[in-house]
């Protein structure tokens, strides 16, 4: 059996017996039908593109070394510490991060600076009580300033947790899955942090 078209595809207007569409519809239809053709090839090109970032993504990824990783993780960690501790003073001095000191320098007035460095204590560089949000005076040219960080470290959270800190001399060898989970942890974190303040 045999579908025989009753209205123009064009104007969906009657059809006279045998015609299949309207002669004034042919020009406007086959132009239609041409950008619907172009649109879905447009697509198709889009989702391939997708697929092929995606993909290169993924080995992007897996030729990461593990220091690599640290890096990654330590950035987001680094930036999730210094807008948790943004309005809180300099862990070291006291005075406010904000706080404009002579000769400025660009990447703003304060790092995070870790407690026990991450060079000797690798195992606790992200370990949020370990970090806090620290003047660049204190931190890079005052060498950490260790004996004023513990003392703004024990009046913040205590000098049971200060000595925990400084007791846990544990060796941790990191992982690329733990890397990656640490680095989507502080994403979301810093995410959620963001949405608070706002």
């Amino acid at each position: 059996m045999t579908f025989r078209r009753t209205r123009c595809p064009h104007c969906k207007a009657k059809l006279d017996a045998g015609q299949r569409i309207h002669v004034e519809c042919i020009e406007p239809w086959a132009n239609e039908q041409q950008a619907k053709r172009e649109r879905e090839e447009a697509k198709k090109a889009r989702m391939a593109a997708k697929v092929e970032r995606a993909t290169t993504r993924a080995r992007k990824q897996a030729l990461k070394r593990i220091p690599d990783l640290i890096a990654e993780a330590q950035m987001v960690f680094n930036k999730f510490i210094r807008t948790r501790d943004a309005e809180k003073p300099c862990i070291c001095c006291g005075v406010p991060l904000g706080f404009q000191s002579e000769g400025a320098y660009r990447g703003g007035e304060y790092d995070c600076g870790h407690y026990r460095s991450t060079g000797s204590a690798s195992h606790l560089r992200f370990h949020e009580d370990n970090a806090h949000a620290q003047r660049k005076a204190c931190n890079r040219w005052g060498a950490g300033r260790a004996v004023d960080y513990r003392i703004g470290l024990v009046a913040r959270i205590g000098l049971a947790r200060v000595e925990a800190l400084e007791s846990d001399n544990t060796p941790h060898k990191w992982t690329r899955e733990e890397l990656i989970a640490i680095k989507a942890k502080y994403v979301q974190k810093l995410k959620d942090l963001k949405k608070e303040t706002a």
